[in-house]
């Protein structure tokens, strides 16, 4: 079930699941780019799929190389159970990204455009329920 999202003034507060296997490029990013919202990141897809379980979640980002296998596996299972819930894919390579797109996933913001995650963000806003 896709979580409520929280408006505080005109920034709306998203709550994230991040499946990012690197551990100080996650912290990075989250402190830089996503500290506006809530975030939850996980380094493998074991870990994707049981904090997806918990659900509350407005929002998917997923890379592509992942310790335990390929995000696009994850990306399918998400798309098969949330069907409506946003994904983001964010590998640093088009490749990747294509793989992710490919699979399901609603977008893509890659690593090396990270400063405009909040604009892709903010284009589901309108989707959300």
């Amino acid at each position: 079930m896709v979580g409520e999202l929280l408006s505080l003034g005109h920034l709306a507060l998203v709550n994230i699941l991040y499946l990012e296997n690197h551990a100080v490029f996650a912290d990075q990013v989250t402190r830089q780019f996503l500290g506006a919202h809530r975030v939850t990141v996980v380094p493998s897809l074991a870990a994707a799929r049981s904090s997806l379980v918990s659900g509350g979640f407005d929002l998917v980002l997923s890379d592509y190389d992942l310790d335990d296998g390929k995000g696009e596996e994850f990306v399918r299972e998400c798309r098969a159970t949330h069907p409506r819930l946003p994904i983001i894919a964010v590998s640093s390579h088009d490749a990747g990204n294509a793989a992710l797109v490919a699979a399901g996933a609603s977008a893509v913001c890659s690593k090396m455009e990270f400063d405009r995650i909040q604009k892709v963000i903010g284009g589901f806003e309108h989707e959300r329920v």
